[in-house]
């Protein structure tokens, strides 16, 4: 069996984010946050918040027309884009043509959460795949669908795309069932990673990381109340903003997992083990990102 990272604080303290130098918010790197759809607009606000909290100087959330000037007023930091949709109320295909070159002057773009109309999103993230050259990409929710199908779209960006599935997911991908995934997530993560070329983060109980190459590292230190609606969308958001930062997509993966999971440990202590909210989560990253930073300036 291929080693196991743990990923734990020495792990983390051995492998720190990227430092910051300058007090240029363009040196923090800017996200392109394509998410969200009728139903589900909130998805987006969490994930552009989750990009904010992990320290990127700008972000840019694209969703539905219907929905956007809302956003905007709900997240004031972040530049709003309104987009042509479908009658499902998804973020339609043809959207692609206005994203792609917005894309291209981003580090990063995370696309998925919040949509769930999985035809209008594959069609979307197909285009926006032949489309975009230097971006690194994170991939949540239905922008994941079909996507053994669009290897030879995945090989032009291979290791600069991240997938961020939950088991269910994972089983619909690999045409597995959920419980082969669950029995054997180490395996079935470096399974996907090899075979799409992608950084895999399989959530679940215990999270497991696996790149290309074969590496792979797993997080055993998160608990039950992250299992919530919107935690995902979090997750995705804070490791396109760590990515953004200038974290290669594994670094960045393994911070973010952690950092979710600090936070879901922290509010399980305050609050009590379920019941807290994915929004909650937000504002114990910057704290967690700090002791750190504190840590390691006290090892100096």
């Amino acid at each position: 069996m291929t080693e196991v990272t743990e990923i734990t604080p020495a792990f983390l303290g051995g492998n720190p984010l990227p430092a910051l130098r300058s007090g240029d918010k363009e040196a923090r790197g800017r996200v392109l946050v394509v998410a969200g759809c009728t139903e589900l607009p909130g998805a987006a606000l969490l994930t552009g918040l989750g990009v904010l909290r992990a320290g990127a100087g700008k972000v840019q959330i694209a969703t539905c027309a219907s929905v956007a000037t809302h956003l905007a007023v709900a997240i004031p930091e972040a530049r709003v884009l309104g987009l042509p949709e479908t009658n499902t109320g998804a973020i339609a295909p043809q959207a692609a043509t206005a994203l792609v070159p917005r894309a291209a002057a981003c580090a990063v773009v995370v696309v998925g959460p919040g949509m769930i109309d999985e035809a209008a999103s594959g069609a979307l993230v197909a285009q926006l795949l032949d489309g975009l050259g230097g971006p690194s990409i994170v991939l949540d929710a239905a922008a994941m669908s079909d996507l053994p199908a669009r290897r030879g779209l995945l090989d032009r960006h291979r290791s600069r795309i991240v997938i961020t599935p939950h088991p269910g997911e994972m089983a619909s991908m690999m045409g597995m069932s959920k419980d082969e995934v669950e029995a054997q997530p180490h395996e079935v993560a470096l399974l996907a990673s090899a075979s799409l070329g992608v950084v895999v983060v399989l959530k679940g109980a215990e999270t497991w990381i696996a790149a290309p190459d074969g590496a792979a590292w797993v997080f055993r230190s998160g608990c039950i109340g992250l299992a919530t609606a919107g935690s995902g969308d979090v997750l995705a958001g804070v490791l396109g903003g760590l990515i953004a930062r200038g974290a290669e997509p594994v670094r960045a993966a393994a911070w973010a997992v952690h950092l979710h999971g600090e936070a879901g440990r922290r509010l399980s202590r305050s609050q009590g083990p379920v019941g807290f909210l994915a929004r909650e989560l937000l504002d114990e990253i910057p704290r967690i990102m700090a002791g750190h930073a504190a840590r390691c300036c006290d090892s100096d």
